[in-house]
C-alpha cells in the first residue's frame, strides 16, 4: 500500500458516542411514541456518530459515479457490447440518466468519473479523467490490472472525494458504470466472503440460463488463474476488480477519513466495501446500505458487512440511483431530528411512555 491510502486508514476514527447519545436524548424527547418512526431514528443517531456533532447535519449531497471497463467481455459473458459503457457516461453527463433524475430529485451533484474507460471519451467540462487505463485486462486468463494501477485506482478515489470535501460535502453517494462489473465483483465477493461461485453470480442484465452457467464457469476460471486472497485485499483489486472499483474503495476510505456517511449502492459498492473494509475494519462504521438488488451476490455481500439496507426495491441498474434514495432517507432522518418538535415546546403531554 502507498502512504496516501495508509494515512487515510489511520485518520478513520471511531464513531463519536456523545453526539450518538444527544441525538438519542433528543430522538426520545419529540412527539411520538418512542421508536415509532422506527429506523429513521436509528440512521439519525448513527449519522451524528459519523459526522461527530449532534445534530448532524445535511445540505451538501453529492453521488461519485466511477466508470471503467472490464476486460473480461471478451469471454462474452453479457448481452451488452463494451461501448454501451461509454454511451452511458456520455447520457449521464447530458442529464438523461436514471441516476441525473433520481440525484435532480433528491438535490445531488452527479460527479462522473473516468477510471478506466476502454474509449477516448473527449473533452466535457462535467466529466472529471482519471483514466488508471483503457479497461482492465480479461480476469479469466491473468490480472486484471497491475499492482501499481490497482493502488492509484484507490488513491484517485481518495482524492477525488477530499476535493469535493474541501467543496462542501455532508454526505456521498456511490454509483458505478461498466460493463462487465457484476463478472468481476462476483469474482470479488466469492473471495472475500468465501462463498461458492454459483451463489454469488446472478444474471446481471437478463442472462438466461446457459449464459449464466457460462459466467461462472468463466469466473471460477479466473479464480483458478489468479489465485487471490482474502488477506490481501489490494491484490484481489488487481487480480479480479476493476478501475471504478479501486476508485469505490478510495472513496469509501476518504469520506470516513473527513467523518462523512458513505451510502453505498448496490452489488458492485457492495464489492468495493468488502475490499475497503478488509483494509479498514472501522470503516464499516460509516457505511450505509441505500438497498439491497436483486443480484444475488449483493444480499451475500450485505450479509458479510452486517449491514442492513434500508430499502429492497428489486433494483439492479447501479449508476448510484440506490444510493440517492439513501441520501434522501438519511436527509429525511436528520429533518426528523431537527425539526420536529419536542413534548415540551409543543405543550403536549408526555403521558406514561
Amino acid at each position: 500500500m502507498s502512504e496516501l491510502i495508509i494515512s487515510t486508514i489511520e485518520k478513520i476514527e471511531p464513531l463519536d458516542e456523545v453526539a450518538m447519545e444527544r441525538a438519542r436524548v433528543r430522538q426520545n424527547s419529540l412527539t411520538k411514541p418512542p421508536g415509532s418512526l422506527g429506523r429513521l431514528e436509528e440512521l439519525s443517531i448513527r449519522l451524528a456518530g459519523i459526522q461527530g456533532k449532534s445534530p448532524p447535519g445535511i445540505k451538501e449531497k453529492a453521488v461519485m459515479v466511477m466508470a471503467g471497463d472490464h476486460g473480461v467481455v471478451a469471454e462474452k459473458i453479457g448481452n451488452w457490447p463494451q461501448e454501451v459503457t461509454a454511451q452511458m457516461v456520455a447520457n449521464f453527463l447530458r442529464g438523461g440518466a436514471g441516476i441525473n433524475v433520481i440525484a435532480r430529485h433528491v438535490g445531488a451533484r452527479v460527479i462522473v468519473v473516468d477510471m478506466g474507460v476502454a474509449s477516448d471519451l473527449g473533452q466535457d467540462a462535467n466529466l472529471v479523467s482519471q483514466k488508471v487505463g483503457r479497461g482492465t485486462k480479461n480476469i479469466a486468463v491473468g490480472p486484471a490490472m497491475t499492482m501499481e494501477q490497482a493502488v492509484q485506482a484507490v488513491e484517485t478515489g481518495i482524492e477525488l472525494v477530499t476535493g469535493e470535501a474541501d467543496r462542501g460535502l455532508d454526505i456521498v453517494g456511490t454509483g458505478d458504470m461498466g460493463i462487465g462489473n457484476t463478472t468481476a465483483s462476483s469474482a470479488i465477493c466469492a473471495v472475500m466472503t468465501g462463498k461458492p461461485v454459483p451463489e454469488v453470480t446472478g444474471r446481471g442484465t437478463g442472462l438466461t440460463d446457459e449464459q449464466l452457467q457460462h459466467k461462472i464457469t468463466v469466473i471460477g476460471r479466473a479464480l483458478s488463474v489468479n489465485q487471490p486472497e482474502p488477506a490481501q485485499p489490494v491484490a484481489v483489486l488487481a487480480k479480479v476488480g476493476g478501475f471504478e472499483i479501486g476508485g469505490l474503495v478510495g472513496v469509501m476510505l476518504g469520506a470516513a477519513a473527513r467523518r462523512i456517511p458513505v451510502i453505498i449502492d448496490g452489488f458492485i459498492s457492495g464489492a468495493a466495501a468488502l475490499i475497503a473494509t478488509a483494509l479498514s475494519p472501522r470503516l464499516k462504521d460509516y457505511l450505509i446500505a441505500a438497498h439491497r438488488s436483486a443480484e444475488p451476490g449483493h444480499r451475500i455481500s450485505l450479509e458479510h458487512l452486517k449491514l442492513e439496507p434500508l430499502l429492497s426495491l428489486n433494483m439492479r441498474l447501479g449508476e448510484g440511483t440506490g444510493s440517492a434514495l439513501g441520501i434522501f432517507l438519511a436527509e429525511t432522518a436528520v429533518r426528523i431530528l431537527t425539526d420536529m418538535a419536542t413534548f415540551g415546546e409543543a405543550g403536549v403531554s408526555e403521558g406514561d411512555r
